[in-house]
């Protein structure tokens, strides 16, 4: 057996922490989020998942643990964002992802589920397919995937868009037996420990840990409302 096909057992029970930065914003450049990446191992992520073929380079050379890559990219002929194309999925491989995520709902797609997962087996790295629904996640195994995330829960128009996690599908996805990794809106260490509880292979945890704008804003939300709620008291003079 590889040792990339000994991943998955590798990540079993860990924190595998997402960086990436959304086009525009002051730490999307790929030095500042390899050196997010680099802090985040010191403090104990198992694996880095980030996006751009630049990103996953920088990261690649950084950091000793597995990088989950991908792309984003917006398409006129489909909804499919997350490395929507074959030819998306063999740069990030190039790139040096070991694991390649990709969109793997039952959307009008470039590329079947099963033509990604074989073309992401030919280019050595392992498939995580990013699924919204037990069916998807059912379809992504038939296929071949070698890992099914809930990355894309409330990000399709026939889920509903919670503000935490979708404990219902993990939930359903255990009912089921079907192993997945659990991704989206993990905000606090309860949720994620909610997760394992589910069955969650390993639990992926990006805005609450690496997006420094999204933190301070939770923050600043929650002092706001209190301030607003509560009498303010005078300072004396």
């Amino acid at each position: 057996m590889t040792l990339t096909k000994l991943l998955p057992d590798s990540l079993y029970g860990t924190l595998v922490v997402s960086c990436q930065a959304d086009a525009g914003t002051p730490l999307a450049a790929p030095t500042h989020l390899a050196a997010i990446a680099a802090a985040v191992v010191e403090g104990g992520a198992s694996a880095i998942r980030t996006e751009g073929l630049a990103n996953v380079e920088a990261v690649r050379a950084c950091v000793a643990v597995p990088v989950i890559g991908l792309v984003k990219t917006a398409r006129a002929d489909t909804e499919i964002y997350i490395t929507p194309s074959i030819e998306d999925a063999r740069a990030i491989a190039r790139a040096g992802a070991d694991i390649i995520a990709f969109d793997g709902t039952a959307r009008p797609r470039p590329a079947s589920v099963v033509e990604m997962v074989a073309a992401i087996a030919e280019s050595g790295a392992l498939s995580m397919a990013d699924i919204s629904t037990v069916e998807e996640a059912r379809a992504a195994v038939t296929a071949g995937a070698d890992l099914v995330s809930t990355t894309m829960a409330g990000y399709t128009s026939y889920t509903p868009a919670d503000e935490g996690p979708d404990f219902g599908l993990m939930r359903a996805l255990g009912r089921a037996g079907i192993s997945f990794v659990a991704e989206g809106r993990i905000w606090t260490t309860d949720e994620a420990l909610q997760c394992f509880d589910l069955g969650a292979s390993f639990v992926v945890v990006g805005s609450a840990i690496t997006r420094p704008t999204l933190i301070t804003q939770r923050f600043a939300r929650s002092i706001a409302g209190r301030q607003a709620a509560t009498p303010q008291r005078k300072v004396p003079s």
